[in-house]
C-alpha cells in the first residue's frame, strides 16, 4: 500500500478493466435485543418513502399538533389539511412521541412547575386519546434501541428516568446534574450510547444506555442554548441545532468533541432528516419572542448531510417562528409548528413553498403519522 501510494501509475486502472469494488461496510454490532442495522452507511435506510410497518396499516393519516398554552392537540387530516379534531389533554403538552412498536403516541404533558406531569396515549387508529398516567416532568419522551424502556427525559429535575414502555412504571434513573435543560436526544448505531443537549447550560451530555451511567460532559462554544440533536447517515455525526448561536453544532459522537458549525439561520430549533437520508431539515424559528438575540426571521435550511453545505433556504412568510415537527410519509412535505403564530406550515421538500394552518396557543412538537419505519425512538418521530 505504501508503494502504491509513492507510485501513483502503478494503481492505474487497466483499459477495459471493470472498476474495482467499493469496500463493503463491517456490519453494526448492536447491543443484544435491538434490531440490526441492514446498511451501516445509512441507519435510516428502512425510513425511507413507502417503507411504511404493518404496525401502522390501520393508523389514519393525521398530523398531531400539541399547543402548550392550550392545554390540547389539534388534530388535522394530512390529505385534505383540514382540523378535523381538538382535544383536551394534560398541562404543558411539548410533545407527541410515536411508541418503539408504532402502535401508540403519547403527549409528554409536562406541567411546567407542577409536581407531577403525565403521559396521555393516543391511538392512531382512532385519533382519540386515552386515561393520562402520571409521569414526573415528561418535556419529552423516548425509547431506547433494544424497545425495553421509554427514556422519560425529566427537563426540570435533570433526570432521564428509564421505564416500562408500555405501563411507564419506573425501572431506574439516571442523573445528569450538570445538564440544566436537558431535553433532545439521539442515539449511537449500535445502541451503546446517547447524547443529549443541555438547553441552559450551553453543553451536551453522553450516557451510556448498557450501565446507565454518564459518560461525560461538553461544553459547547459561542454561549449557545441547545435544542434538537440529530445523528448522520452512517452514525458518526451528531448536529446540534443551537438556538442562541443560529446554527448547528457539528460533533464527533464516538470522541465526543466539536468539529464544526453550520450557520444556518436565527433562532435553530428543529433537525429533521429527508426520507432518502441525503439532506437534513433545519427549521430556524427567528427572532419572535426570543430577546437578547439577532434578529431576523423564521426560515428552513436544507444541509446535505454529506458535504454539509446548506443547499437552500426557505422562507416563511411574514417571518413566521417554525420550530418543530417532521417529513411525511412520502417526503414530499415537511411539517413545522409556528410556535409563536399558533400555526402549523406545511413545506413542499420541492420548492420550499409553504401552506398555513391555523391551531392553537403556541403549538409545539408536531408529530404526523404513519411513518415509515420499523420502530420509533422517540421525540416527534426518530424512526429507524
Amino acid at each position: 500500500m505504501l508503494w502504491r501510494a509513492s507510485h501513483p501509475r502503478a494503481s492505474a486502472q487497466t483499459p477495459g478493466a471493470a472498476p474495482a469494488p467499493a469496500p463493503v461496510p463491517a456490519p453494526v454490532q448492536t447491543v443484544p435485543g435491538m434490531p440490526p442495522v441492514p446498511d451501516p452507511t445509512n441507519l435510516y435506510s428502512e425510513t425511507a418513502a413507502g417503507r411504511l410497518s404493518p404496525a401502522v396499516a390501520g393508523a389514519l393519516p393525521r398530523v398531531y399538533v400539541p399547543n402548550v398554552k392550550a392545554n390540547t392537540v389539534t388534530v388535522i387530516d394530512s390529505t385534505t389539511l383540514a382540523v378535523v379534531d381538538t382535544f383536551p389533554v394534560g398541562v404543558n403538552p411539548q410533545h407527541v412521541v410515536p411508541s418503539y412498536d408504532l402502535t401508540t403516541l403519547w403527549v409528554a404533558n409536562n406541567a411546567e412547575g407542577l409536581t407531577t406531569g403525565s403521559l396521555t396515549p393516543v391511538d392512531p387508529t382512532t385519533g382519540k386519546p386515552g386515561r393520562p398516567i402520571p409521569v414526573d416532568d415528561p418535556y419529552n419522551l423516548y425509547f431506547t434501541p433494544d424497545g425495553r424502556s421509554a427514556l422519560v427525559v425529566a427537563e426540570a429535575l435533570k433526570r432521564l428516568d428509564f421505564r416500562d414502555p408500555r405501563t411507564m412504571a419506573l425501572q431506574a434513573s439516571v442523573a445528569v446534574p450538570n445538564c440544566a435543560g436537558v431535553n433532545h436526544a439521539d442515539f449511537s448505531i449500535d445502541g451503546r450510547y446517547l447524547i443529549a443537549t443541555c438547553e441552559f447550560q450551553s453543553g451536551l451530555v453522553k450516557v451510556d444506555l448498557v450501565d446507565r451511567t454518564v459518560l461525560g460532559y461538553l461544553a459547547l462554544p459561542r454561549g449557545g442554548m441547545p435544542q434538537d440533536i440529530r445523528v448522520s447517515p452512517d452514525g458518526q455525526t451528531y448536529f446540534v441545532a443551537d438556538m442562541m448561536a443560529g446554527g448547528v453544532h457539528v460533533i464527533d459522537g464516538a470522541r465526543f468533541a466539536v468539529t464544526g458549525f453550520l450557520k444556518t439561520g436565527v433562532g435553530t430549533h428543529g433537525l429533521y432528516p429527508s426520507r432518502d437520508g441525503k439532506k437534513l431539515y433545519v427549521a430556524n424559528r427567528g427572532s419572535r419572542q426570543i430577546r437578547g438575540r439577532p434578529k431576523g426571521p423564521g426560515t428552513v435550511a436544507v444541509v446535505d448531510f454529506a458535504t454539509h453545505a446548506v443547499e437552500a433556504v426557505w422562507s416563511v412568510p411574514g417571518g413566521g417562528s417554525p420550530d418543530m415537527g417532521n417529513v411525511s410519509a412520502d417526503g414530499t412535505q415537511l411539517w413545522l409548528s409556528g410556535r409563536f403564530d399558533d400555526v402549523v406550515y406545511v413545506f413542499d421538500t420541492r420548492s420550499g413553498q409553504v401552506t398555513t394552518i391555523p391551531v392553537g396557543k403556541e403549538p409545539h412538537g408536531l408529530t404526523v403519522w404513519p411513518q415509515p419505519g420499523r420502530y420509533s425512538l422517540g421525540h416527534t418521530g426518530n424512526m429507524r
